[in-house]
């Protein structure tokens, strides 16, 4: 593995959060001041395809990255663009006995308003900036 391609693996996996291949390249840079964009759109396109890593395509949105390669879906907010984890153990079962695989793949993103833009629409105030509502990324169980 090449170090540029440790490097963006390390900072998926400690990032807390979604992220997109610019958010990758600016963070990478920090440690790498070198690395070029180009190399960072690259690994990540080869980590997706070798599955060390899952590309999230949200409508209206920029893709994604997760790290978390466990089965789970995405909740999408339709206001900030906030994406989440959602667990959904039942539904990898079910996928299993429809389809007669053992583990079948799937993506699952579901539209929704997140809990601080609902508590921003309801309080009728402004919202200042998406990361004063959020810190980091939440996995929420579906059961």
């Amino acid at each position: 593995m090449t170090r540029q391609r440790a490097l963006i693996a390390q900072i998926l996996r400690t990032a807390g959060r979604h992220l997109t291949a610019e958010e990758i390249f600016q963070l990478a840079r920090r440690s790498m001041p070198s690395i070029a964009v180009g190399t960072v759109y690259r690994n990540l396109r080869l980590m997706a395809e070798d599955g060390e890593l899952r590309r999230i395509e949200a409508a209206g949105g920029p893709v994604r990255y997760d790290a978390n390669l466990s089965p789970h879906g995405h909740l999408v907010c339709r206001v900030c663009g906030k994406l989440d984890d959602m667990a959904v153990p039942c539904l990898a079962s079910y996928l299993s006995r429809c389809t007669g695989e053992d583990a079948p793949r799937y993506d699952l993103s579901v539209d929704w308003v997140c809990p601080a833009c609902r508590r921003a629409r309801e309080g009728g105030g402004e919202r200042d900036s998406v990361d004063q509502l959020h810190n980091g990324s939440q996995t929420y169980n579906i059961d």
